[in-house]
């Protein structure tokens, strides 16, 4: 039975009906239909914690989606999965492979830069400042990239960039 269809709280359901209402009316072909359903299907179990069973269904969704701008955001979420269970490598991949789809998406370039930031706090604990200095400025770097896309987000990023003198000032404005 599709997780659609075994939602038990008030939120899940009223989700689904919405989503199968766009289903429905949305002018799109049978296959970009089914895609949504699986994309629908993973953003569920993903909420609930079910993390296999989502990027189960992230990946026949990715199967199946032709549409770039779509894929980057399965992407996306494939790499919170990842991310959350501290495969960083894995969730890096995915970030990377939505960005090369969407360049604009600033919550991936964000989660890429606090990767990277805390892979340079673990290089620094073990001893590793050349290592720690590069993936800082790394971090810095899809930081900014994040702030020039959306400068009313990402402060504490702002004030580590500000604090560390890894700034652009024409990054803010």
């Amino acid at each position: 039975m599709p997780r659609s269809q075994r939602n038990d709280n008030f939120i899940d359901k009223t989700f689904t009906v919405m989503a199968d209402i766009i289903l429905k009316v949305l002018p799109a072909n049978q296959t970009a239909k089914e895609a949504f359903a699986y994309y629908r299907d993973g953003m569920s179990a993903q909420s609930d914690g079910e993390y296999a069973e989502a990027l189960a269904n992230y990946e026949e969704a990715l199967k199946l989606e032709e549409d770039s701008y779509d894929r980057s955001f399965i992407l996306y979420n494939m790499g919170l999965i990842h991310a959350s269970n501290g495969e960083h490598e894995r969730a890096l991949e995915h970030y990377h492979q939505a960005l090369e789809l969407n360049p604009k998406m600033p919550q991936a370039l964000n989660n890429v830069a606090v990767i990277y930031h805390y892979l340079a706090e673990q290089a620094q604990e073990a001893g590793n400042s050349e290592e720690a200095d590069r993936l800082f400025d790394k971090a810095a770097d899809y930081w900014q990239r994040a702030i020039r896309l959306a400068p009313n987000n990402y402060i504490e990023a702002q004030n580590w960039l500000k604090t560390t003198g890894r700034a652009n000032l024409d990054v803010y404005f």
